[in-house]
């Protein structure tokens, strides 16, 4: 028989269970998808994205019932999302997971939101549009070293363009592509771009990320918001 949890015999899970039986292929490789990669977007596969987005509750209920888990999905994007870790054998550093640590990182990061939200304001989008934002890195690097001249006036001189091009903004483009909050476009084959004239695009991830909340948490960023209010 189908086992019970402790709640009057109610089963867990029992309506991904029908499910599984009447489409048990396209179940399976929803279930798949959303572990095999940070982000699951409507463009990866808009056949399953659909099916996940029609059968929500369910697979919602699914991942809050065996695993603790939050699925979080808006219109171009689907993510499960876990707060607790149990395997205390494994360290932090250890874990397979976007989680910047130098501060220099963070800052970048919160700043290529707030790049991001600019951007979107400047043309006239939204996040929501079928066609999603496309920037120069060139226009990026300008944005984060204005921010760090902002918060950092004394370091000026070190937080020269050169500086934040190799030694912040480099480091850290590998770890959004990898995650999928951006995807570099490959120029056409007789076009060879320069670093600042690379083309990004800003995947809907990013807009799961709340920059004005974020920016809080670090102070460099908070101290320099408030002293423009």
């Amino acid at each position: 028989g189908r086992r019970m949890n402790g709640e009057g015999g109610k089963m867990k899970g029992p309506e991904l269970a029908g499910l599984l039986g009447r489409s048990g292929d396209r179940v399976r490789a929803v279930l798949n998808i959303l572990v095999e990669s940070p982000c699951f977007y409507s463009t990866d596969n808009q056949d399953l994205f659909f099916f996940l987005k029609r059968h929500r509750r369910e697979f919602a209920e699914f991942f809050t019932s065996f695993y603790g888990w939050t699925l979080l999905m808006d219109g171009k994007c689907a993510r499960v999302y876990k707060t607790d870790w149990y395997n205390a054998a494994i360290s932090p550093a250890a874990r397979t997971m976007f989680n910047f640590t130098r501060r220099d990182e963070c800052l970048a990061f919160m700043m290529l939101l707030e790049f991001y939200e600019h951007q979107l304001e400047e043309n006239g989008m939204t996040a929501t549009d079928k066609e999603n934002l496309r920037f120069r890195f060139g226009d990026l690097l300008g944005h984060v070293h204005r921010r760090f001249v902002d918060c950092f006036p004394d370091k000026k001189e070190t937080y020269s363009e050169d500086f934040v091009r190799a030694r912040v903004l480099k480091p850290i483009m590998p770890e959004l592509e990898r995650y999928r909050f951006i995807k570099r476009i490959k120029p056409p084959e007789d076009l060879r771009a320069v670093d600042d004239d690379v083309i990004y695009e800003a995947l809907p991830a990013i807009y799961h990320y709340n920059g004005s909340a974020l920016s809080k948490a670090l102070p460099e960023l908070r101290e320099q918001e408030s002293s423009h209010e």
